[in-house]
């Protein structure tokens, strides 16, 4: 049995979803790169590791995707959904130790916001790209 097809959402309705979402997607994209380069260079006791190569470490993979990102690629977009898993589960572990507790907390909440923001930046400007195209289905 064949399911009737779900229609796309209107190009008025996706607009300003696209706007809010990709805003708050880049806003905690650069949060988390903020946070990062604070928490290393004035808080974190990197047992006498050179504080750039840490923050090195730690940016290579937000940076990997930062070229796409301020295009508003929306494959950059869903790329940055598998890659800030990472910092979601360093910000959940780091959580844990008492010393680290507020960093660990603010990392997994921009990491879950960014989440949420790319991944419905990302349905949405592929709805609107279709939808805009002519297509009037799911």
């Amino acid at each position: 049995m064949a399911r009737k097809p779900k229609p796309l959402p209107e190009l008025e309705w996706l607009a300003p979803r696209l706007r809010i979402s990709r805003a708050v997607s880049m806003a905690c994209y650069a949060g988390l790169i903020v946070l990062l380069l604070v928490w290393t260079l004035f808080f974190a006791n990197l047992h006498g590791a050179s504080p750039w190569l840490v923050i090195g470490v730690q940016l290579v993979p937000l940076l990997l995707v930062a070229p796409g990102m301020i295009k508003g690629s929306p494959r950059a977009h869903a790329w940055g959904c598998f890659i800030v898993n990472l910092y979601f589960i360093q910000g959940v572990l780091a959580a844990i130790d008492p010393a680290r507790a507020v960093f660990g907390w603010l990392e997994a909440i921009i990491s879950f916001v960014f989440f949420v923001a790319a991944l419905l930046y990302t349905r949405w400007a592929f709805q609107y790209t279709r939808r805009a195209a002519g297509e009037t289905e799911a």
